[in-house]
């Protein structure tokens, strides 16, 4: 069996641990999912003996709707990681460029693709920021980049100014970027991202998913919005037909129609429990990076078992030290609610 790298691995964990765990290495809405998307979900496998809408024809209306964007510049997969894959797959690319630390999916399907792959390192003194070095490494030669604002795993935003040069540096050179924008709805930069700039660069390819702002992981649903047809015709190519099943289309339309505002419920309660949760990481001696999204990256210098510590008290962690540009003593964790932030703290205290 290969080895599973991200987190959410619950049913391992408490094979290991005998007995439920706290969950704090999935980095979902802290409210959960909307009552009303489990039921649209449920309600639908009711009827789940047809195939099902192998375009998602309703809810690319109800995406396009909400993001401001044509229907036909959306394209719906089983999560943000299978357009990921499809992306890479239907470019073919030689040569890529991703940060350090970033998504390891990223560099999975451009490996897995027989693609070169150049890491632009964050720096940690500077709180893993991209800076504009990041345009001078995208250059003549390079077909393929990726980006993720907020970044996982540090939480940092990427300035609009340098997505959009990047953008530009990458429309000279020829490369297609891609934009990963699966946590901004939950982050401090939450808006419209750079939905707005897709006519303006047919090479932008933004990643957006359900998975996150409405916790539903489970489902699998994530799409991509891309100005240029033929760019969008060869991503649905790359996949294969009926990706988004009845439950998840159904549950994606109740989360767009039903629960627009999940997200931004969301936001009002991290903006209270993420300072709290960052500033009782800190008292534990722990160096914290500031974030702007959901989730905490931390390091517990020279402390490299802290995930199995954490493990033997009930609470389940990020181990970061297969991302690119961290080392072995890195976490992260997802910020959740009081008590769930509460727990986490008690378990690292006695952990550590």
């Amino acid at each position: 069996m290969l080895p599973y790298t991200h987190g959410g691995d619950v049913l391992t964990a408490r094979a290991r641990y005998g007995g439920p765990v706290l969950d704090c290495s999935a980095n979902l809405n802290p409210l959960g999912m909307p009552p009303a998307v489990g039921e649209a979900a449920a309600e639908a496998a009711r009827g789940a003996a047809p195939y099902p809408d192998p375009l998602c024809r309703v809810l690319r209306a109800a995406i396009a709707e909400h993001d401001g964007v044509a229907p036909g510049q959306v394209l719906c997969g089983g999560g943000a990681a299978d357009l990921i894959y499809r992306l890479v797959y239907a470019l073919g690319p030689r040569r890529a460029l991703v940060t350090a630390p970033a998504f390891s999916e990223y560099e999975g399907a451009l490996s897995a693709a027989g693609c070169a792959v150049a890491r632009h390192p964050l720096d940690r003194a500077k709180d893993f920021d991209l800076d504009g070095g990041f345009l001078e490494a995208a250059g003549p030669g390079t077909d393929l980049v990726f980006l993720c604002t907020p970044n996982n795993p540090t939480g940092r935003l990427v300035a609009p100014a340098l997505l959009l040069a990047a953008a530009e540096k990458c429309r000279a050179v020829g490369a297609v970027l891609a934009v990963d924008e699966c946590f901004l709805p939950l982050s401090d930069g939450a808006g419209p991202g750079l939905a707005p700039y897709l006519e303006t660069y047919p090479n932008l390819v933004l990643l957006r998913a359900f998975t996150k702002s409405w916790a539903m992981a489970g489902l699998r649903l994530g799409y991509a919005l891309c100005a240029d047809p033929a760019l969008l015709e060869k991503l649905a190519a790359a996949g294969p037909p009926w990706s988004v099943s009845a439950p998840a289309q159904a549950a994606g339309l109740a989360a767009l129609k039903r629960c627009p505002n999940w997200p931004e419920k969301a936001r009002a309660l991290l903006a209270v429990e993420r300072p709290r949760l960052s500033a009782g990481l800190a008292e534990l001696g722990l160096e914290v990076v500031p974030s702007q999204a959901n989730y905490l990256l931390f390091r517990a210098a020279g402390t490299e078992d802290l995930k199995e510590r954490a493990l033997a008290r009930g609470v389940l962690l990020r181990a970061c030290g297969n991302y690119h540009g961290l080392g072995s003593d890195w976490y992260r964790v997802c910020v959740g609610g009081r008590e769930q932030n509460r727990r986490l703290l008690a378990a690292l205290k006695e952990a550590l």
